[in-house]
C-alpha cells in the first residue's frame, strides 16, 4: 500500500507542475524569473508547456533508468544516484534552451540572455521533479530501492 500511495503523491506533484505551466495568472515558470518580453513570447508560443513536460518527462525518464535498467547490486550506493541525478539535472535545461533557442529564432527573436536566465530556475525544478520521481518508484526496484535512502 505504501508503494501506491508514493506512485500517487509522486504522479500529483508532477501533473500540478505541469498544470502550473499551462496557467496564465499562476505560471510556475513567471513565478520564478519574469522578463516582461521574453515571457510574453514564450507564452504566447506555447512553450511553457513543452518545457515542463521535457523536465517531468527526462526527470521520471532518468530516474527509471536508474530503478529499473542500470538497477545493479554495483550501483545502489547514493553517490550512483546522485550521479544519475546530476546528469539528469544538467541535461533536461540544456534540451530545454536548445527547443526554447530554437523557438525564438525561428520567430525572428533574439532573446539568448534572457533564455540563459530562465533556464537556470530549470536546474532546481529538475532536481526535485527527479527527488520526486525516485522516491515514487524506488519500491518495485528489486537492487536499488534502498536507494538514496535506506527504507
Amino acid at each position: 500500500m505504501k508503494r501506491v500511495v508514493f506512485l500517487a503523491i509522486g504522479l500529483v506533484i508532477t501533473l500540478v507542475f505541469v498544470a502550473l505551466s499551462y496557467s496564465q495568472n499562476s505560471n510556475i515558470f513567471e513565478m520564478l524569473y519574469f522578463n516582461q518580453g521574453f515571457n510574453d513570447q514564450l507564452y504566447n508560443l506555447n512553450v511553457y508547456p513543452m518545457v515542463a513536460m521535457i523536465v517531468a518527462g527526462m526527470a521520471w525518464a532518468g530516474a527509471g533508468v536508474y530503478y529499473y535498467v542500470i538497477n545493479s547490486v554495483n550501483f545502489d550506493r547514493w553517490f550512483h544516484w546522485a550521479g544519475v541525478l546530476g546528469v539528469i539535472t544538467l541535461a533536461a535545461p540544456v534540451v530545454c534552451y536548445a527547443v526554447i533557442n530554437g523557438i525564438l529564432k525561428n520567430n525572428g527573436l533574439d532573446y539568448t540572455g534572457e533564455a540563459v536566465q530562465f533556464i537556470m530556475q530549470l536546474f532546481v525544478m529538475t532536481a526535485v521533479l527527479f527527488v520526486v520521481a525516485s522516491f515514487s518508484m524506488r519500491w518495485w526496484s528489486t537492487n536499488c530501492r534502498h536507494t538514496p535512502f535506506p527504507q
